[in-house]
């Protein structure tokens, strides 16, 4: 297989991402204001059940498939490749039956032993989402290790769609008889789209079907792998991956118990805590998973590049993959976390105007937890790397010392009463800066990768800090002419504008960078004549 860099992949999980995003923003600030905090905490209470359940389902899997896929197409396998989709499409069914089963019928002990029982139904109501969304991850695992991220794109975008479409509507029709219905048919929503993203990618492997199979016939071979050994495998990756990966959604899932709790044996009511963790997690939590989407893409494009690198040992190939992989993923980060800093409670009022005292109080939450964002990015990427390089155990391990700090903090503020819900905030920036530093030393040991401390930090943190300046000034000056509303839209968009043009002044960006994107000749060539 001939060298193919993860850039363009990257970009296309990238821009399905945003739109992924602002599809969820209209799910999600829609669904707040029409529920309330209550009601979020419901929805919140069960989402994390249903996270920890999809991500034991479906995180390690796709990558081994991934990793698997590219090493064996690296040396023209494609049957061998075909065949393990063929067996992991088997075992994740098995796995999606078994985990819809037990969120199903167990709802009640589930949400019961979170102390928050009034999210039965939410609970009930998801559930059947990871029968379905297991099977797509199959498919999407087997593309994404023939570097094809197109498929997994036009999946998650569809399953956005109805995901949204479903979920308010039946929150819409269902608040008149409670806010815990009208949270599950929110919830009923991520069934729907997992529903809509399995037709849409079995859609694009049939429309394919014919040149995959050719390429299968051509390289067939009288012995295969046996099913037995392919399981082994698809194991000794997907384990350590799943672990890893189960880690932090654990740690939220612990994080509703020991909040509620923490925060009424303070002195807060139970209607307090809940909205109070509403607000963490229903309203500023979702404003930091839109950049970990982008740097989610960086790492999943990352996989199978390296991955074919490291069987093909392309040393040097590797290398540049992985410095050109953690320079995007703070380039992507670091603006969305000084931006996000700086707007904090404009960004809040404007996004939740029906639930404004809310806003107000959950503003703290969102500039501690903004701050992460840099240390997520680097920890998503550089994960990537290590399980590309078959060294899965490696993020988990410092996964887990950072989720155990976090722990530690979350329980020992939380219980401070000034500090109350942003203790859990705190703990998860701690964790997140304790992995990405262990991940950094990893992947340097590992690799050899060296990274160049001007270009790869000091740069964007330069076009960043004179982003978020401009930011700052333009809401100061237009707030008082115009609103909150219209001057923190504008400001967002100054801000953009300004980083984009500082990264090209501090040359943050190679063009040889560029050229590799989308039209990125054409990019260079606007760039030439706007010099002139």
């Amino acid at each position: 297989m001939a060298r193919k860099s993860f850039i363009q992949g990257a970009v296309i999980l990238g821009i399905a991402g945003i739109i992924i995003k602002v599809l969820g923003a209209f799910f999600r600030i829609p669904l707040a204001n029409l529920i309330g905090d209550q009601g979020m905490g419901y929805y919140q209470t069960a989402y994390p059940i249903y996270v920890l359940f999809l991500t034991l389902a479906t995180a390690g899997i796709p990558i081994a498939i991934s990793r698997m896929v590219s090493e064996r197409i690296a040396v023209d396998e494609y049957s061998e490749a075909h065949k393990v989709f063929r067996v992991s499409f088997i075992l994740l069914f098995i796995i999606g039956i078994t985990s819809a089963s037990i969120c199903f019928f167990g709802a009640d002990l589930l949400v019961g032993a979170m102390g928050n029982p009034g999210a039965k139904f939410a609970m009930m109501a998801i559930a059947p989402a990871l029968l379905f969304v297991p099977m797509q991850a199959a498919y999407r695992g087997y593309f994404q290790g023939m570097q094809d991220m197109k498929p997994t794109a036009a999946s998650q975008v569809i399953e956005q769609f109805f995901r949204v479409v479903a979920g308010l509507f039946l929150a819409y029709f269902l608040i008149k008889y409670g806010r815990d219905l009208a949270a599950a048919g929110a919830s009923f929503g991520a069934t729907a789209g997992a529903v809509g993203g399995l037709i849409t990618v079995v859609a694009i492997y049939l429309y394919k079907r014919g040149k995959l199979e050719a390429n299968i016939e051509r390289t067939k071979r009288h012995q295969s792998e046996k099913s037995s050994t392919i399981l082994v495998k698809i194991f000794i990756i997907a384990i350590p991956v799943t672990i890893g990966a189960a880690i932090m959604p654990i740690m939220n899932a612990i994080d509703v118990g020991i909040v509620m709790r923490r925060l009424q044996e303070t002195g807060w009511t139970y209607k307090a805590a809940n909205s109070m963790y509403g607000q963490l997690t229903g309203m500023a939590g979702p404003l930091i998973n839109f950049p970990q989407v982008l740097t989610q893409a960086v790492a999943m494009s990352l996989v199978p590049a390296v991955a074919a690198a490291y069987r093909q040992k392309d040393m040097t190939f590797l290398r540049e993959n992985v410095q050109v992989g953690l320079r995007m993923s703070i380039i992507i980060g670091l603006p969305c976390a000084f931006g996000l800093m700086t707007l904090a409670e404009p960004i809040m009022l404007l996004l939740y105007p029906m639930q404004k005292q809310s806003a107000i109080s959950a503003a703290p939450c969102l500039f501690i937890m903004a701050a992460g964002v840099i240390f997520l990015s680097t920890v998503q990427t550089l994960t990537g790397v290590l399980q590309g390089i078959g060294q899965q155990m490696i993020p988990v391990r410092n996964l887990l010392i950072g989720a155990i700090a976090k722990v530690i903090i979350t329980y020992t503020l939380t219980g401070v009463e000034a500090i109350n819900i942003k203790g859990a905030a705190i703990g998860t920036v701690a964790a997140y800066i304790i992995a990405a530093t262990l991940n950094v030393v990893a992947v340097k040991k590992y690799t050899g990768a060296k990274f160049d401390l001007m270009l790869t930090y000091i740069k964007p943190f330069i076009a960043a800090l004179a982003m978020s300046a401009g930011a700052w000034i333009t809401h100061r000056i237009l707030f008082g002419i115009m609103g909150n509303a219209m001057a923190t839209i504008i400001a967002i968009g100054i801000a953009a504008m300004v980083y984009c043009i500082m990264l090209f002044i501090t040359k943050a960006i190679k063009k040889d960078e560029i050229e590799r994107l989308p039209k990125g000749k054409t990019m260079i060539r606007m760039a030439d004549k706007f010099k002139r």
